[in-house]
């Protein structure tokens, strides 16, 4: 009597490929959203909530239960509004995030774009003053020109953003390199194309991707930076808000009041969290492509 044998199911890969596009579009979509929600509460949620203002509150309503009427979050103990002063200090995270990687961007990207398209010595002098940079403990450094500049948002950016710049020099240049490689490039040369419409046409467009992938992964980094810098009161200077004073602030009364330290951590760790799963679902659609 023959045996019937049964054929091993085999998946197709035609019916694999729309799944693997789905789930890599669901991988950008939900921290993306994420993010997005965090800004719109942060930028948008004090200008349309019945919400507060983050400081000068009544020392009389100091220490309010989390939802107590007309304080969702309850209050510090100062009597300011926890969620008041969470979207705030959100606000101004998210701002000191974002504009150091612009300025990371703008300078060490043209830096080390113009490195690698000329090449030669002058690649050589900027990539070894970029090397200096990068050769030194970077915290130890922030944490020196934080300390020099003194507590303010506006010294918080410029001592992240001047050591963000080497990072994204290096990612420039490797990107430059790399297409200077490509055909078109070499076309685009014996065709005479002056090298600003070089740069501006051909190299910042398919250079800029990498660094804004590069950029929102930093993102959370520098998030969590910020929030030590103002926990150490060399960030953003009380009274005003940031998640990383605000923790600081609330550990004086942890076991009486956790609420005033757990708020900021938990909108601290999702904040980080979108951003880091932002950056590598963006890093992994571009290395497939």
């Amino acid at each position: 009597m023959a045996i019937a044998e049964t054929a091993p199911a085999v998946t197709a890969p035609a019916a694999e490929a729309p799944r693997r596009a789905w789930a890599q579009r669901l991988g950008v979509i939900v921290p993306a959203g994420l993010v997005a929600l965090v800004a719109l509460a942060c930028f948008l949620g004090p200008l349309v909530l019945p919400i507060p203002q983050p400081t000068g509150g009544n020392i009389v309503d100091a220490y309010l239960p989390s939802f107590s009427a007309g304080h969702l979050l309850g209050t510090d103990p100062n009597g300011n509004d926890i969620l008041a002063r969470i979207l705030y200090g959100g606000r101004n995270s998210l701002t000191v995030a974002i504009a150091v990687n612009v300025i990371g961007m703008a300078i060490g990207g043209s830096f080390g774009a113009l490195s690698a398209y000329f090449g030669g010595t002058t690649d050589m002098l900027i990539m070894r003053v970029f090397d200096v940079l990068i050769a030194f403990p970077s915290l130890v450094l922030i944490l020196a020109v934080a300390q020099s500049l003194g507590p303010s948002r506006i010294n918080t950016i410029l001592a992240l953003g001047f050591f963000s710049i080497p990072a994204m020099a290096r990612i420039a240049r490797a990107a430059t390199l790399s297409l200077c490689e490509q055909p078109f490039m070499a076309a685009a040369k014996l065709c005479g194309t002056p090298t600003r419409r070089m740069l501006l046409r051909h190299i910042a467009p398919n250079v800029a991707p990498q660094l804004l992938t590069f950029s929102i992964l930093g993102m959370g980094l520098i998030i969590v930076i910020e929030g030590a810098l103002s926990f150490l009161g060399l960030g953003i200077a009380p009274p005003a808000p940031s998640w990383g004073n605000m923790i600081s602030e609330g550990q004086a009364s942890l076991s009486a009041t956790p609420m005033l330290v757990i708020w900021p951590s938990l909108m601290l760790f999702v904040t980080v969290l979108a951003f880091n799963l932002l950056g590598d679902a963006l890093r992994s659609r571009w290395s497939s492509r």
